[in-house]
């Protein structure tokens, strides 16, 4: 079975487990990450990019689970391939973030929403051209459960 070495670490703001921001695309957090010196050479013609794709390791993970309640919508239960939950069998996450700028292997980012000490286990650049998949669904999640994301990222409620 393979084995995955951190890269480097997340510094951010966010310090308490399952609270906002729940998604990168409405945090305005900024954070750092900081990889570790035997990786930097892999950040070669990263600034050319204004976001990245960050996996993590979700280490604070209380559990695995195969059905989990999404954090804003107690309504019912989901398989946990249909959400982003953190307790997951794999605890890996996934992040858009901003790239500000690269500093001594520290990028500094902004929309961060890992946990302080977050592992950092791989950087992709985020490509329009790849990534963003016109006419996809949103399976169970409705422009009410993401206006609730929304509002609780911005505070409102």
């Amino acid at each position: 079975m393979p084995e995955f070495l951190p890269i480097g670490i997340a510094h951010s703001p966010l310090t308490t487990r399952g609270a906002p921001p729940f998604q990168s695309s409405f945090s305005q957090a900024e954070g750092t990450i900081e990889i570790f010196p035997e990786f930097r050479e892999g950040l070669r013609d990263v600034e050319g990019f204004s976001h990245l794709i960050v996996l993590s390791h979700f280490n604070q993970a209380e559990r695995r689970a195969l059905a989990e309640k999404p954090l804003l919508d107690g309504e019912a239960n989901h398989g946990i391939f249909a959400t982003r939950h953190f307790n997951r069998p794999n605890p890996i996450g996934i992040s858009y973030v901003a790239l500000v700028r690269i500093a001594d292997g520290i990028l500094s980012v902004k929309g961060i929403d890992l946990l302080d000490g977050t592992p950092v286990l791989d950087i992709k650049p985020y490509i329009p051209a790849f990534d963003r998949i016109d006419g996809a669904k949103s399976g169970w999640v409705t422009e009410k459960h993401v206006g609730r994301l929304r509002d609780t990222e911005t505070g409102q409620h």
